[in-house]
């Protein structure tokens, strides 16, 4: 396979040094004529390890060219692998013109192509820019089809400054967002030989991934510094701390959490958070994550709101009260506060739980708090699934119980509206017309 790289900063120097490591024929092109020279004497446009080496090497033996002609780059390989910059705006946006331009100008050479030519996105995007970006500008100058003239595919990178020639070959996943199957196809060979986990996916997917990526160790970072900052000043080593926090894989360092869904709730992490913040602003601490965490969750409540709201309905059926399948626990349930937003509101409540409709006629403090502390909504409660189904025009389904998927497949009219807060991962229920999620 001959491969095109289109740009020779960080990402485009790497990857085509290490394609042509790997036995592949590569042309890079820029239109920075020095960079273009430097990988035709051998030498590395940027400062990384191991990469002069691996350029001089390649370039020696042939395998890595570099050139200013777009024409003769893409008439002369099957896929073209785009890593150009995509810098920020001034108010945070990516800056796509280079994408555009890029795929524009591969669109002109593939409209005079006989064979089939694969497009494959590296840069950075957010999802979309693919098909309202990148995909348009190579059918407008090629005059062909996605998928029938040409391929598109889009394979973000996870690369580190000063560590990214072993990453390139030691990579932490490999994603694969494709068009069609061919170019699917075409993008595992290219990492054949290459251990590590491969996804093919769709081509929104993959513009996401790195976004959950880079959003999620940014947060990691701040979330450690403010986590030490109020250690420190409580005469804590936090890095004594975060050591014994790492131990825990099956909860800290884990995929536990992680899954879009609804708000937290529980005897835990709402007052845990609030503790901890407001130990920090005792000592004068600033907390922006802590405070920005609390009012993320809020935000989620108000999310279901909106969507109960939008859709019109005034009988609704809640599945689900308790913050957590399998529990009649109460505290700080956000679907609690939902319920009360709903009755305020005027809605025709109904709630299922058979937890919570067990420990209301229990003794104990969890009784006392569902008949006393919160009467308006306990005369909601009913012991029958039925009675929920016949009683809504909406059902939300509010916490993990894998009854209420069974429930409503087997006993809810077709027409009947759900909205899942937590994702019960049921095929049946997902492909009901009127079925949407909270975030997915």
């Amino acid at each position: 396979m001959r491969i095109s790289v289109f740009g020779l900063g960080y990402v485009g120097a790497v990857a085509s040094a290490c394609l042509a490591e790997s036995g592949f024929d590569v042309i890079a092109i820029d239109m920075d004529p020095i960079k273009v020279k430097c990988i035709g004497e051998g030498r590395s446009p940027i400062i990384e390890p191991d990469l002069p080496e691996m350029i001089k090497r390649n370039a020696e033996n042939g395998k890595l060219k570099a050139t200013l002609d777009v024409r003769e780059a893409v008439m002369n390989s099957d896929i073209s692998l785009i890593c150009v910059g995509t810098p920020s705006n001034e108010d945070g946006s990516l800056k796509l013109d280079y994408v555009e331009a890029v795929c524009a100008q591969i669109g002109e050479v593939i409209k005079e192509k006989d064979e089939f030519h694969t497009v494959v996105l590296r840069s950075t995007v957010v999802p979309g820019t693919a098909h309202e970006i990148a995909i348009p500008a190579i059918e407008r100058a090629s005059g062909k089809k996605v998928g029938e003239g040409f391929g598109f595919g889009n394979n973000p990178e996870f690369l580190r400054e000063s560590t990214a020639i072993w990453d390139y070959f030691n990579p932490p996943k490999i994603v694969i967002g494709a068009q069609d199957e061919k170019t699917a196809q075409m993008m595992r060979d290219v990492y054949k030989g290459i251990e590590a986990d491969l996804v093919v996916c769709d081509v929104e997917v993959s513009e996401g991934v790195k976004y959950a990526d880079n959003a999620w160790h940014a947060m990691k970072v701040g979330f450690a510094n403010e986590l030490g900052n109020i250690l420190k000043e409580l005469g804590v080593d936090s890095h004594k701390v975060m050591d014994i926090f790492f131990l825990d894989t099956k909860l800290n360092i884990s995929k536990a959490y992680l899954k879009p869904g609804f708000a937290f709730g529980g005897s835990c992490l709402p007052k845990d958070v609030r503790a901890i913040r407001a130990k920090g602003k005792d000592k004068s601490i600033q907390t922006p994550i802590f405070d920005a965490l609390l009012e993320a969750n809020d935000e989620q409540v108000r999310r279901a709101k909106s969507m109960i709201d939008q859709s019109g309905k005034k009988k609704i059926g809640m599945m689900g009260l308790s913050f957590k399948a399998g529990t009649d626990d109460l505290r700080e349930s956000p679907l609690v506060t939902l319920a009360d937003q709903l009755l305020n509101d005027g809605y025709e409540l109904t709630i299922y739980d058979p937890c919570v409709f067990e420990a209301a006629n229990m003794e104990g403090a969890n009784q006392k708090y569902i008949r006393e502390g919160i009467p308006h909504i306990s005369k909601c409660l009913t012991e029958n699934a039925e009675d929920l189904l016949s009683a809504s025009d909406l059902v939300v389904i509010g916490n993990g119980n894998k009854d209420f998927a069974t429930i409503i497949n087997d006993k809810a009219n077709d027409n009947l509206a759900v909205i899942d807060l937590v994702r019960l991962n049921d095929e049946t229920l997902e492909k009901r017309e009127s079925y949407t999620g909270i975030c997915w």
